[in-house]
């Protein structure tokens, strides 16, 4: 990183250029206007009107430099503070489209150079290009996505991955089985194309035929749970044929489908999703959701809380765990304003959230505390 002295030293350099084609714009600009000025055959005094003119530009140029430069050196330490943030993503699009805005900006401008007066000619195009440029620019930022997938390879920027969610999705057997996908589409969590292979469907239909009422239920369900998807508005299921012929196992086809296809695997099985995971694919696994989603605390469980208002009830009282879930603690009045251990006895789930129902731990013998392994 730059020492800030020598920032300083870069800085000054910098004011006195921009100062010197200020001074140099305003001594031209004043060099015209003093012409224009003795074409009408005014006298300026004993001096050359051409050298009069040039001479206040110039000192005018050399304050006006001054100011206009320090303005500039601060807002580019103000643009360097901000973009310290932004990715190399947003920084390249933007950088395209300045460049796309800035070409546009010249081949449009061009025109203004049939002006004679070059002084004023150059501030015109300047003034057309750079706006143009803007433009380009905010359109680059604001279209980041598809700027990258053109530019990027060229600028060496990888093209942008796909998140995981928005790819096709893989269904494996424990999915249609378990059946809860679809509560899941239907709580807006899941959407898009699914795929189906058709060693899945072999093996719930050899389930289905099973001569075991379990395994013939289970068959059934999963059965039921695909042909329900595939009325579910938003999804747009699939049957794929097998693409994997030389593999036996359906879990490996399954892995070579979602690797061949670019797809994730939608899966309730836990070493599946290993397997799957090591060999590189992406996958959407259920159970891993099913473990966050649950409850912070189930029945059994012992948890302290600090009691802060009566509850509704006689001898009820209330309290709150870290993440905001009310606790009522029956026979709990008498400890208010104190932190009691207290024994979970449910656990309900509602609309507007998860209430907890309890009693003080000393009134039976202990058990177990939250978290704590059975």
């Amino acid at each position: 990183m730059p020492h800030r002295g020598e920032q300083r030293r870069v800085s000054s350099g910098v004011l006195e250029i921009l100062r010197v084609l200020v001074v140099v714009f305003c001594a031209g600009l004043g060099l015209e206007v003093a012409r224009a000025v003795a074409a009408t055959g005014t006298v300026l005094g004993p001096f050359d009107g051409a050298a009069i003119g040039v001479i206040v530009g110039s000192g005018i140029g050399y304050v006006g430099g001054g100011v206009l430069g320090r303005s500039t050196i601060t807002a580019v330490d103000r643009t360097e503070v901000a973009l310290r943030e932004v990715s190399a993503e947003t920084l390249v699009a933007g950088s395209a489209g300045l460049v796309g805005g800035l070409l546009v900006g010249a081949a449009l401008a061009w025109p203004v150079f049939f002006i004679r007066q070059v002084f004023i000619a150059v501030p015109l195009f300047g003034f057309v290009v750079a706006v143009l440029g803007l433009v380009g620019c905010r359109l680059g930022t604001a279209r980041r996505d598809a700027v990258i997938t053109l530019v990027g390879p060229h600028a060496g920027l990888a093209p942008r991955r796909t998140p995981t969610p928005a790819l096709p999705r893989v269904v494996d057997t424990s999915v249609a089985i378990d059946g809860r996908i679809l509560d899941v589409v239907r709580a807006g969590f899941l959407h898009g194309q699914m795929l189906v292979t058709t060693p899945v469907l072999a093996e719930l239909q050899g389930l289905a035929d099973a001569a075991d009422d379990l395994r013939r239920s289970r068959g059934r369900r999963g059965l039921e749970v695909l042909e329900t998807l595939r009325r579910e508005p938003g999804i747009d299921l699939v049957v794929l044929d097998d693409q994997a012929l030389d593999v036996p196992e359906v879990d490996a086809k399954l892995i070579r489908v979602c690797l061949d296809g670019e797809a994730a695997l939608l899966t309730l099985d836990t070493n599946l999703a290993r397997s799957a995971g090591l060999a590189g694919v992406r996958v959407l696994n259920l159970h891993a959701l099913a473990l966050a989603l649950r409850p912070p605390v189930t029945a059994g469980d012992d948890v302290p809380v600090l009691l802060i208002k009566p509850g509704k009830e006689p001898g009820q009282a209330v309290g709150y765990l870290d993440d905001g879930t009310m606790v009522v603690v029956e026979r709990g009045r008498a400890a208010l304003g104190e932190e009691v251990a207290v024994r979970v006895t449910s656990v309900l789930t509602t609309a507007n959230g998860r209430m907890v129902f309890g009693h003080p731990v000393s009134e039976a013998a202990p058990r177990r505390r939250a978290g704590s392994r059975p």
